[in-house]
């Protein structure tokens, strides 16, 4: 992948799947949302894994254990163990316990995934800032964590106490609609302390470092429904990435990415994975994917033509992104989305 402005979504005449060889795969608005399978995710992983595509579970969310998501993973359908899985958590327990010595305290804020996670790297999880902990690790604790989880890291980080979280992503899909994340989280404790942790979930170095080395991947495609996480993680990483929009993402959004935030593919959901990808080309003052043609001109995007809604978002995206440069697209673009029903 080019590290250059990227102006257009890439075509690829071979299936996604045949053109990488592993997956990096977001699990909440990708393959799953409040725990339910979200459609085509099952069946599409399937064939991507029967044609030799290596598979691997790349999240945020630190809340659980890796063999707990391969177990829900494996009931729904999609088999997995738990070095299938990576977390935020493992992440920044590595980050942790370079700058720690073994067996060191760490006060956790969050679920059992963080913990694990800690125990594995060898430091020792407390649960209170008077257990004399070294440092404090924030992630995800679902949302029955409690309030007092949040005075007793204020506590520590107000002592001085080193501050690290897994990730700051401020919300998280859920089956009921879009919940607080980590990030809204790791907010309260920046507010009374004045504090910044050191964070390591995507869109930052320690998660990719994480996943490369537990994968093992040489030609990844990172898979996600973020542009501020996945996307701008796959962008720092220096790999390509494919955007499904069953998540958070919509094609406004999707038009007014500045470059570190535009993906290399984008199709609906996991199908993408089992198909190439039509091109994008240039036509006239224009760009052209199928039968669309989008361009940019007097202040919005405008539309013509007709077929694969998809199609018609790529276009959009060759003008917008072209127009915007390295900056982000200010062009009115409703008009254009509403032809496409986004």
């Amino acid at each position: 992948m080019s590290q250059g402005v990227r102006t257009r979504p890439e075509g690829s005449g071979q299936p996604l799947s045949e053109a990488y060889d592993t997956a990096l795969l977001d699990l909440d608005g990708v393959v799953y949302a409040g725990g339910n399978a979200i459609v085509h995710a099952v069946e599409s992983l399937a064939a991507a894994r029967t044609g030799g595509m290596h598979l691997a579970y790349v999240t945020n969310n630190a809340l659980r254990t890796p063999d707990t998501v391969a177990a829900h993973l494996t009931e729904l359908g999609i088999p997995a163990a738990a070095e299938d899985v990576i977390t935020s958590a493992q992440a920044v327990a590595r980050l942790i316990s370079e700058q720690l010595p073994p067996g060191a305290r760490v006060l956790v804020i969050g679920g059992e995934g963080l913990r694990s996670a800690l125990r594995e790297r060898g430091l020792r999880p407390v649960e209170s800032a008077d257990d004399d902990p070294v440092a404090v690790a924030q992630g995800y604790g679902g949302p029955d964590l409690a309030w007092g989880r949040f005075a007793e890291a204020c506590y520590a980080v107000a002592r001085g106490v080193p501050w690290f979280a897994s990730n700051t992503d401020l919300t998280i899909p859920s089956g009921r609609g879009i919940a607080p994340g980590n990030g809204a989280a790791v907010e309260v404790v920046r507010i009374a302390t004045g504090a910044e942790p050191q964070v390591a979930g995507k869109p930052l170095p320690p998660m990719h470092r994480e996943t490369i080395l537990r994968t093992g991947a040489v030609r990844p495609l990172v898979v996600g429904d973020r542009l501020d996480t996945d996307i701008e993680g796959a962008f720092n990483g220096g790999v390509d990435s494919l955007l499904v929009l069953t998540g958070v993402t919509d094609g406004a959004q999707l038009l007014a990415a500045p470059p570190r935030h535009r993906p290399t593919y984008v199709d609906a959901d996991l199908r993408g994975l089992l198909t190439g990808q039509p091109e994008v080309a240039q036509d006239g003052a224009g760009f052209r994917c199928a039968g669309w043609t989008a361009m940019a001109t007097d202040g919005r995007l405008e539309l013509t033509g007709d077929g694969a809604v998809l199609d018609g978002l790529r276009a959009l995206c060759a003008a917008a992104w072209t127009a915007a440069g390295e900056g982000s697209c200010e062009l009115d673009g409703g008009k254009a989305l509403a032809r496409l029903a986004l």
